[in-house]
């Protein structure tokens, strides 16, 4: 890789990770009614990391904006269940990337279900109860609407993010 596709890959990177903090912080500040749920707009930008920079990358960038925004807005306790819900999402999309044939909207679906069910699994040991299955119902519910705008901006933000910042661009 030449040493300017180097330098634009890493730009790039921390373009990203720098959306998806605000966009975490900004979801913060926005109360949905129902404990646990956020819009997770930052996913969007998760999930074009997958499609533009690939698997590896996109894998570094959620562990970046796990740990910054863990420590810059919501402690360690925090950061455990959201790199939980993190890597069980991202396997997921993963998968569904790699398989073809799904769109950006079914793999961000899967990756916010997938996510809330790391973070409830996580939560059913470290509490050592099994109740918190059946919230996994209001949650799975939450996680395919959000999961259905975060896909939709994803596929948005694809057509519409200028021509430059597009990887196969990038010798030009």
């Amino acid at each position: 890789m030449r040493t300017g596709k180097k330098t634009r890959r890493l730009t790039v990177s921390a373009l990203l990770v720098t959306v998806m903090l605000m966009l975490g912080y900004l979801e913060n500040l926005v109360p949905t009614g129902v404990p646990g749920v956020k819009l997770g707009l930052s996913n969007s930008v998760l999930l074009l990391a997958i499609y533009w920079l690939g698997i590896p990358a996109a894998f570094i960038l959620m562990i970046v904006k796990v740990v910054l925004s863990g420590f810059l807005f919501s402690g360690v306790n925090a950061m455990m269940y959201a790199f939980a819900g993190g890597v069980l999402s991202m396997i997921v999309m993963s998968a569904l990337y790699k398989a073809k044939g799904f769109s950006p909207i079914t793999i961000a679906m899967a990756g916010a279900v997938f996510h809330n069910i790391g973070q409830v699994g996580l939560a059913m040991v470290i509490l050592e109860t099994n109740r918190l299955v059946y919230y996994m119902a209001i949650l799975m519910l939450a996680g395919l609407v959000t999961g259905f705008v975060t896909g939709t901006v994803t596929t948005l933000l694809m057509k519409r993010l200028p021509a430059s910042m597009k990887p196969e661009n990038w010798n030009q």
